[in-house]
C-alpha cells in the first residue's frame, strides 16, 4: 500500500535482507495547465507543451559525485539509470520521466541521491499542476510512496525528493522546495541546505 506524503515527510524503505526493495524506480510527472480549446484557442495560444527534466544527483557528503539527467543517462558506476527524456509531459497518473536506483550497487561513499525537475527552456511552474514524484519497488512494480505538488509556482525547478543512507538501508524525503535553474548544475546551490 501506498503512502501519501508531504513536504518534509519520509518513510523508510528498510534493507534488502529485510524484504526491502533492491531496486526503486523514481518515477516523476507533471501535467501542462489546459491551454483553451477549439480553433481559436490552437490559434492565439501559441504555448508549447511542458518540457520539464529529471535529475538524480548522487552526494558523497556535500559533494555532487556524480549525475544522472538527460544527457547522461547513467552514472559512472551503473547503479543509477535514466529511462530517457519525455519532451511534453503530461502523461496524467503516469510517469514522464522516471530513474532507477540499485540500491545494492551504489558505492558506499554515496550517502543520498537527490531527485530534481527543472524546465530546461525556462517556463515557470506556474504553468504546471499536479507535479508528482513517486518510489516504486523495482521488482514488483508496487507503489511505495507518492508525494504531489498541487500548485505550481513562479520557480523553473523543484528539488523533489532525495534517498538517504540510514544504516544497512535506505529513506526517501519528500522535499517539493521550489528552486530556479534550467539544470542540475544551477540546482546545486539550492539542493545543499537539505543534505
Amino acid at each position: 500500500m501506498s503512502v501519501e506524503l508531504s513536504p518534509g515527510e519520509e518513510i523508510g524503505l528498510g534493507t534488502v535482507d529485510d524484504g526491502g526493495p533492491s531496486v526503486i524506480r523514481m518515477g516523476l510527472g507533471w501535467r501542462a495547465l489546459r491551454r483553451p480549446r477549439g480553433f481559436l484557442g490552437r490559434m492565439f495560444d501559441s504555448r508549447p507543451d511542458i518540457d520539464l527534466d529529471a535529475s538524480a544527483v548522487l552526494f558523497a557528503g556535500e559533494r555532487a559525485a556524480d549525475v544522472v539527467y538527460f544527457k547522461k543517462l547513467t552514472s559512472d558506476d551503473g547503479s543509477v539509470t535514466h529511462t530517457g527524456d519525455s519532451t511534453t509531459g503530461g502523461a496524467g497518473e503516469e510517469d514522464d520521466e522516471s530513474i532507477e536506483v540499485d540500491l545494492r550497487r551504489v558505492p558506499r561513499e554515496i550517502d543520498q541521491i537527490v531527485f530534481t525537475v527543472s524546465s530546461f527552456t525556462g517556463q515557470r511552474f506556474t504553468r504546471v499542476r499536479d507535479a508528482f514524484c513517486r518510489v516504486v519497488d523495482g521488482a514488483t512494480g508496487t507503489e511505495l510512496a507518492r508525494f504531489t505538488l498541487a500548485g505550481g509556482g513562479a520557480s523553473t525547478a523543484r528539488i523533489m525528493a532525495k534517498v538517504r543512507r540510514e544504516g544497512a538501508g535506505w529513506r526517501m524525503t519528500a522535499l517539493g522546495a521550489p528552486a530556479s535553474g534550467r539544470t542540475f548544475q544551477d540546482l546545486l546551490p539550492a539542493i545543499r541546505p537539505h543534505l
